[in-house]
């Protein structure tokens, strides 16, 4: 046999080796490369991996809050989402996501989120709402929020709001987890998902102003349990209020 005709199965063979490497056991299949996780750009993704553990799948409310609610979507604009997102609420469990805040995610990745959870706005539905601000710079009184409370929250909560058809919500572990625009927001938009109203229906018939709001707020917020805190190596005990 002639050199030549020696070299023409070999090459055969080499070729049909080179091809059986690439169906070898454990070795990476076309465009399986990992995207860095900084690099991940699609809103679902990020949701799920960030958000959905408390606010449920697809925004529908969990351990936290709906954030697909109408009434939530209509008090919380972008500005107020991406500094939630970005920042997280100091005093509760909800943590701030952006790198410049010890967070995981990139500026970029916060506004795939925040655009992801304004895109569940419907704008028929927005135009039919007016909801009290979600801030409310007029003083709060927690004296006449005790009245506003048993007008429109002590058929649920009880009297004096340690429960009834639904839970308390004076106890001092909830209130010490939850901030005072936290608890705005709750009455505002209320726990559709749990069945808790918003503010249009504790009373048939007679939404709740703003001004009712803020005074509820305030009654709720007296009845935040004191922590110990430290301040310059003088320790004292002080509300446990967190921030708006």
């Amino acid at each position: 046999m002639n050199h030549h005709a020696m070299t023409l199965p070999l090459a055969i063979l080499s070729i049909a080796a080179c091809l059986g490497c690439n169906r070898a056991p454990g070795r990476p299949a076309p465009n399986s490369a990992v995207v860095p996780p900084d690099q991940i750009m699609d809103f679902q993704t990020l949701y799920g991996q960030n958000c959905s553990g408390c606010h449920g799948a697809e925004g529908r409310g969990g351990a936290a809050l709906a954030l697909r609610d109408p009434v939530f979507l209509a008090i919380a604009d972008e500005r107020v989402i991406r500094r939630i997102a970005s920042q997280g609420v100091p005093g509760t469990p909800m943590p701030a996501f952006a790198q410049s805040a010890g967070g995981m995610l990139t500026g970029q990745q916060i506004e795939v989120i925040v655009r992801g959870i304004r895109s569940w706005a419907k704008p028929e539905e927005l135009r039919a709402l007016s909801p009290p601000p979600y801030t409310d710079p007029a003083p709060a009184n927690p004296q006449r929020g005790e009245a506003v409370y048993a007008t429109f929250c002590s058929s649920c909560h009880g009297a004096d709001g340690r429960g009834g058809k639904a839970s308390s919500i004076v106890d001092g572990a909830y209130l010490s987890l939850v901030s005072d625009q936290d608890l705005r927001t709750i009455v505002i938009a209320g726990r559709p998902e749990l069945g808790a109203p918003d503010w249009r229906n504790d009373v048939p018939g007679q939404p709740m102003s703003a001004q009712n709001v803020s005074d509820v707020v305030a009654w709720l917020a007296q009845k935040r349990p004191g922590r110990w805190v430290q301040t310059a190596n003088v320790i004292t005990a002080q509300p446990a209020g967190g921030t708006p």
